[in-house]
């Protein structure tokens, strides 16, 4: 059976609307202009500082405000969690995969707290055998450390890793492994010009799209 580890927003959740209403805060809080829903979902994907600089970018922000604008992004981070959703399909395709034998994990930029919190939240905490942030290691994607890391917690078997972003992507090249891309996220080109193996837009299709490339490998 494989080992297949999923990133998290963007791929199995839509946590734009909250992350958007946290970093909206920050920036109402010191009397700042505000950010669309859509800057969020392009500054979404490396991780909390990255966004906040991104985000901090966006409205000429000093570098100097930097530490307190992240500091007061993060301590909301937690409880941004009630505007969130999972993408349709995917908790029948999650539970059909452990159906069939195979180990799950999370690997995502996001810190493992909020991580946590949105998948108890959502009550799919549960299908998952291990979990790994934009926190848990030094570095984060798409440095492979943490995908590998997440991999080597699931044990031996075929790996597969799932994502939506070029991060992912690239993350998936550098850590030799197998990428399914799922089209309807948060990512910033063209399918064609990010590496994948698989492509695919609805969630249905992911437990034979498993199986396929699991016969294919074999």
């Amino acid at each position: 059976m494989a080992r297949i580890v999923f990133d998290l927003d963007g791929t199995l959740i839509d946590s734009a609307p909250d992350i958007h209403g946290i970093a909206n805060a920050v920036l109402a809080q010191e009397g700042l202009e505000l950010i669309s829903l859509e800057q969020t979902r392009d500054f979404i994907g490396n991780g909390a500082a990255i966004f906040v600089n991104r985000m901090r970018g966006a409205r000429g922000i000093p570098d100097s405000e930097q530490a307190q604008l992240l500091a007061d992004f993060v301590v909301r981070y937690d409880d941004a969690v009630h505007l969130t959703v999972i993408y349709p399909g995917v908790v029948a395709a999650l539970e059909a995969l452990k159906a069939e034998g195979h180990s799950l994990g999370i690997c995502t930029n996001k810190p493992i707290r909020p991580c946590r919190s949105v998948l108890e939240y959502l009550k799919i905490d549960h299908l998952f055998d291990t979990m790994w942030g934009g926190d848990s290691l030094p570095v984060h994607k798409p440095d492979p450390a943490p995908l590998h890391a997440a991999f080597e917690a699931l044990g031996e078997g075929p790996r597969l890793y799932v994502g939506d972003s070029d991060v992912d992507a690239e993350t998936g090249e550098r850590a030799g492994v197998p990428f399914l891309l799922f089209t309807l996220g948060y990512r910033k080109c063209a399918v064609d010009e990010m590496p994948h193996t698989v492509a695919f837009d609805d969630y249905t299709v992911l437990p034979a799209l498993v199986r396929d490339l699991l016969v294919e490998a074999a």
